[in-house]
């Protein structure tokens, strides 16, 4: 009998954003504004480029 798989989060996926999650916060991304935001959300989904050196912390404002 076939499994169905649900709309659920799977495993892998979890852990990734986990991981993302360890990682932007161990390199300095922190939530103040807008702007941290977006740095906050690119380094927890790029943290393989995180851990190669690239800084990923973006400026909306002037």
């Amino acid at each position: 009998m076939a499994r169905s798989r649900g709309r659920g989060v799977s495993l892998g996926t979890f852990l990734y954003l986990i991981i993302g999650v360890v990682v932007a916060l161990s390199n300095g991304y922190s939530i103040t504004d807008l702007s941290s935001l977006v740095s906050f959300l690119l380094a927890m989904l790029l943290w393989p480029l995180v851990l190669l050196g690239i800084d990923l912390n973006i400026n909306l404002g002037a």
